[in-house]
């Protein structure tokens, strides 16, 4: 089905194999490097657009205050959109190519890694305490995975309640705080609910898949600090008195 990724990955991970003195960890953490940097051309105006949209977000809750018509309101945000150059929809490329190539590496990494061999030649499938082949028996890896993706979680939120207006009509002020919190409660199960998916997925699939997941998050955090610093993650650290000042 994906061969036209399947087939360059192998030969790539091959390759990196080769060249790092056959250790299969190192040459994952190599692969997903390369990998990560083919997609740094589709990722950073993705992120960039992410954070514009963050910074419109005082001038989209005007709008809606000027605006009660739902076709007029969606009229007036596009234009704002194209002023500033904005995309809404730049966020989804991004996800499908990370959602193709990662299932793209588990067809090659069970193929791969599973049996062991490439081309009747065994492969060293140890990596410090991994078996790359079989889950972390320790569970070290998926903690780390779940981690940072809760880090990376937290970096991606935008904060959006600190510029929402209270509308002055009691009816409508209740309705906005009703909308409010369950898009509150919402965003905080999404927050929570990818690490843990993260972390039962990385306890059941082959520890060398589990290996790119990390370093592919600690590749976006490095991406997202780069482009939008601390994000949503400046008041947790802050709560949490890592930094004095948010």
């Amino acid at each position: 089905m994906l061969n036209f990724l399947t087939g360059p990955i192998t030969s790539l991970l091959v390759f990196l194999y080769g060249i790092s003195g056959e250790n299969l960890g190192l040459a994952i953490i190599l692969l997903t490097v390369v990998i990560r940097g083919v997609l740094v051309p589709v990722t950073i105006p993705s992120l960039r657009s992410a954070k514009k949209m963050q910074e419109l977000k005082p001038h989209l809750d005007k709008l809606k205050e000027k605006h009660k018509d739902k076709q007029k309101l969606q009229l007036a945000q596009l234009d704002l959109y194209k002023q500033h150059g904005v995309n809404p929809a730049a966020g989804c490329l991004p996800q499908v190519a990370q959602l193709l190539v990662l299932i793209a590496l588990y067809q090659v990494f069970i193929d791969f890694i599973n049996t062991g061999q490439f081309n009747g030649h065994s492969l060293n499938l140890n990596f410090f305490w991994l078996n790359l082949g079989k889950p972390d028996q320790y569970y070290i890896l998926p903690i780390l995975a779940g981690l940072t993706q809760l880090i990376f979680s937290f970096m991606m939120t935008s904060g959006l309640e600190g510029h929402l207006k209270a509308p002055k009509n009691k009816k409508e002020k209740q309705k906005e705080e009703d909308s409010l919190e369950m898009a509150q409660s919402m965003s905080q199960q999404m927050l929570y609910i990818m690490p843990a998916m993260t972390v039962i997925i990385a306890l059941n699939f082959p520890s060398g898949l589990a290996l790119y997941w990390v370093i592919t998050t600690l590749f976006s955090l490095v991406q997202q600090y780069i482009i939008s610093g601390l994000g949503g993650l400046k008041p947790v650290l802050a709560r949490l008195r890592i930094i004095k000042s948010i």
